[in-house]
């Protein structure tokens, strides 16, 4: 198969993968899973995921700087294994509980609002930079590759962090 055919296959996978995600999370929301009692105790744990990929992205960066591509490949995969991990339990969490409501007032609701947003919004839109950065690698096309990664890895980043900040902000309130 060429490396056109290749890029345009993984091209198409990316728009269906991009838009069904965020489509199926928001669906899965309103479903329950019957007969399961609520998985509080996942929230704890994929935060934790979310602090795990925000060190692997930064050690990630650090390796491939210092010209170490084997590790900064490994610690890339690594923390794609643990966004996808993050996402299954985030899903299975909210299909056996209600959303938890912010309870703090004044100058810190807004604050907490504003980091929810923008981590939701960003949380979706780092989807399609995620793949085409690691589509990139994997074809060889290391110069492309380099040039998107430097837009997605702060934008990653941030999903990552602000996703510990919600948690601490929202976690007297489970």
């Amino acid at each position: 198969m060429s490396k056109e055919l290749n890029s345009k296959k993984y091209t198409v996978w990316i728009w269906i993968l991009s838009i069904v995600i965020p489509l199926a999370v928001a669906a899965l929301f309103s479903v329950r899973i019957p007969g399961v009692d609520r998985l509080g105790f996942l929230p704890p744990i994929y935060a934790t995921i979310n602090g795990i990929t925000a060190v692997l992205l930064i050690l990630a960066v650090v390796q491939i700087k210092n010209g170490n591509r084997k590790t900064h490949e490994r610690l890339m995969k690594t923390a794609i294994a643990c966004s996808v991990l993050f996402l299954i339990m985030y899903v299975a969490y909210h299909m056996t509980s209600d959303s938890t409501s912010y309870g703090g007032e004044g100058i810190w609701r807004s604050v907490y609002f504003v980091i929810l947003v923008s981590h939701i919004l960003l949380s979706i839109g780092v989807i399609p930079f995620v793949l085409v950065t690691y589509v990139r690698a994997l074809m060889g096309n290391f110069p492309a590759h380099k040039k998107i990664a430097r837009i997605t890895f702060p934008i990653w980043l941030y999903v990552a962090i602000t996703g510990v900040i919600v948690y601490l902000m929202i976690s007297p309130y489970y």
